[in-house]
């Protein structure tokens, strides 16, 4: 009975930290469906266990100082994927932009910074915000960041005031 149990929690660790694994393929929805061949372009992605991450999180941007808001947001999410580009392009961006252009998401704020821009992009379902896109690229190095949770627009103004204001 011992071995049993043991062999079911190590089954259910694996499950678990699976999402933990770095992937040389790409994990946001675009790149995975498209069949643009970008040529040059290495991709790196990861999916956050957010229910592991979220007391890192939030610890370390109390000590950092961030604000509530920031960290009123941390609690709302359910579901993040991260996923790296070296050697990307402008098509490449372009692409994507459209991709969410066609999926309605809605343009809410650009942020430029030292030569990088960063791009949020929501989806709405009535007052609810269920996906959050964030786009950061400076360069030939892009990043993609998928958000899933469930926000308000007051949520997310707060958190860009707040980038803003730093």
């Amino acid at each position: 009975m011992k071995t049993l149990i043991n062999i079911f929690l190590g089954i259910f660790t694996v499950l678990i930290l699976q999402s933990c694994i770095v992937s040389g393929r790409p994990n946001i929805d675009f790149f995975k469906q498209s069949r643009s061949n970008y040529k040059g372009a290495t991709f790196g992605s990861f999916n956050v266990p957010v229910f592991l991450a979220k007391p890192f999180i939030k610890k370390a941007l109390r000590e950092d100082g961030e604000s509530e808001e920031v960290i009123a947001l941390i609690k709302k999410v359910s579901k993040i994927k991260v996923m790296t580009v070296n050697n990307g392009s402008k098509a490449m961006l372009n692409d994507y932009s459209k991709y969410l252009n066609d999926n309605n998401f809605e343009d809410w704020a650009t942020i430029k910074h030292d030569g990088e821009n960063v791009n949020v992009r929501v989806k709405q379902n009535g007052e609810t915000i269920k996906n959050m896109m964030i786009t950061v690229n400076s360069d030939k190095e892009l990043v993609f960041v998928d958000v899933r949770g469930s926000f308000t627009a007051e949520d997310i103004s707060k958190v860009i005031n707040a980038a803003t204001d730093k």
